[in-house]
């Protein structure tokens, strides 16, 4: 199947990307059919630690087929990620640094799997966000001069 990739342009926006990881999600099958036709809102959405497990949050999958979907079905239900101990761990202890958040960036599949791309970040201030405002409105600009 040959899927988009889903990004998350509210996240990368407002934050501050310092490093990147990859995890897989633990989805049940319908989940994963409706991600594949490009169902899910990472809008939101973020990374959480519960037990010393992270999972994502409040990221909404919508059902593949909505009548053949569980009564209970919770469409913004938390999923767990899959990652190495090692790796969350160190995701543990960058969370609880003051400043630093877990924010999705992007949902993809590689080799048939669905991985979730993920980012340690540091919220910008509200001045960084005019100052790319502004640097985008200026490079439009610029390219509408040339015709």
């Amino acid at each position: 199947m040959n899927m988009k990739t889903i990004i998350n342009k509210k996240g990368a926006f407002d934050y501050e990307i310092l490093e990147r990881f990859e995890a897989g999600i633990a989805l049940k099958g319908f989940e994963v059919k409706s991600i594949k036709t490009g169902h899910i809102n990472l809008r939101g959405s973020f990374v959480t630690v519960k037990n010393n497990e992270l999972y994502l949050t409040g990221a909404n999958i919508s059902p593949y087929q909505p009548k053949n979907t569980p009564a209970d079905y919770d469409p913004t239900r938390s999923r767990k990620l899959l990652l190495n101990n090692k790796e969350i761990k160190y995701l543990i202890g960058k969370s609880q640094q003051k400043g630093l958040t877990l924010v999705p960036v992007r949902v993809y599949i590689k080799n048939n799997l669905i991985k979730l791309e993920f980012g340690v970040a540091k919220g910008k201030k509200r001045y960084d966000k005019r100052e790319i405002i502004k640097k985008r409105e200026f490079e439009r600009k610029k390219g509408d001069d040339r015709f």
